[in-house]
């Protein structure tokens, strides 16, 4: 699999999702969630929840050498409407331990790379603006704001903004 962004000689292992991963995979969403600046949901779903909303062939996850999950990134369609067949919303999650260590940009690197391949011309996400960690690492891969939307929802009682940000291939026209 190509490697987009990391450069440094200790790359984690990115492979697909699979079901086996479902305990360290929604262990890492809800240490994002309780970090507050992750997402409005508060609670992770269950695994057929989670399985059942994002796109089988981009979902992927990173390892240290020991096999333990460090993160995972996930994309979900925007609509089921033909004419955004290329546009995905995708999440991204790194353990809090492995943050600063390429993670996050092997994650979105494997992703990019998997979308590209489907044909895939837009990969977005809304990201809290406090969460000026993952707004760092998706510029870096090549994201762009593209507005934020004011108080749009309330997260442990008070308004929160979402920056939009999102990718368009060069690749796919």
């Amino acid at each position: 699999m190509t490697d987009h962004f990391v450069t440094a000689a200790r790359r984690p292992l990115v492979r697909p999702m699979t079901s086996a991963d479902a305990a360290a995979v929604l262990a890492i969403y809800q240490e994002g969630l309780d970090g507050g600046d992750a997402s409005f949901e508060t609670a992770a779903p269950d695994w057929d929840a989670f399985d059942s909303g994002k796109l089988p062939g981009h979902r992927h996850v990173a390892a240290d050498a020991d096999g333990v999950l460090l993160g995972w990134v996930a994309a979900s369609a925007v609509s089921a409407r033909a004419v955004y067949a290329g546009v995905v919303e995708h999440s991204v999650y790194v353990r809090a331990a492995a943050r600063g260590r390429g993670v996050g940009r092997a994650l979105l690197g494997a992703l990019i790379t998997s979308t590209e391949a489907a044909g895939i011309w837009t990969v977005q996400s809304g990201v809290f603006p406090e969460n000026t960690a993952s707004l760092a690492l998706h510029a870096a891969a090549g994201f762009r704001q593209i507005g934020i939307r004011q108080r749009v929802g309330r997260h442990h009682g008070r308004w929160r903004d979402v920056v939009l940000i999102e990718r368009r291939s060069p690749v796919v026209i």
